[in-house]
């Protein structure tokens, strides 16, 4: 007769920091096109970085378009992720969002209604919204915080 061991299941309790604004950005610019304009609007230098990728359950890989900006003095960081790849969305909640506008301030992470009001004033931007991640849950979320 074998000798059955019990399995003891632990959890792990994650505190994360969620220390950034996560913006909607409703428009039909492509990525390299508004991340210009961004540039120009918020002084930074939007770089393209390696992109997200992911894979569904037939071997498909889709890939987000992704644009990180740090300024390692003043500890701010932007982001720029597409939410769209061809028919598939990063955020599938979110499917009437075209880009994710992550913005990580260390020192003021009040500057929520100036930042989206900028965002407002580019000619090409349709809509922004202020995405509330206590509230909003998606598995690909985890895409977000690296």
């Amino acid at each position: 007769m074998q000798n059955k061991q019990r399995v003891k299941r632990v959890q792990l309790k994650i505190n994360q920091i969620n220390d950034f604004l996560l913006l909607g950005i409703v428009t039909s610019e492509p990525d390299y096109k508004l991340c210009l304009t961004l540039n120009k609007k918020f002084q930074i230098s939007l770089k393209n970085i390696s992109p997200v990728e992911l894979t569904d359950g037939k071997q498909s890989v889709f890939t987000f378009s992704r644009f990180s900006y740090t300024n390692s003095s003043s500890g701010l960081i932007f982001n720029f992720i597409s939410n769209r790849s061809g028919k598939h969305f990063l955020l599938k909640k979110l499917k009437n969002i075209d880009y994710i506008f992550q913005v990580h301030d260390s020192e003021n992470i009040n500057n929520i209604n100036r930042i989206t009001d900028s965002l407002r004033e580019i000619e090409s931007v349709n809509a922004v919204f202020n995405i509330d991640t206590s509230t909003f849950n998606d598995k690909n979320l985890q895409y977000l915080t690296l």
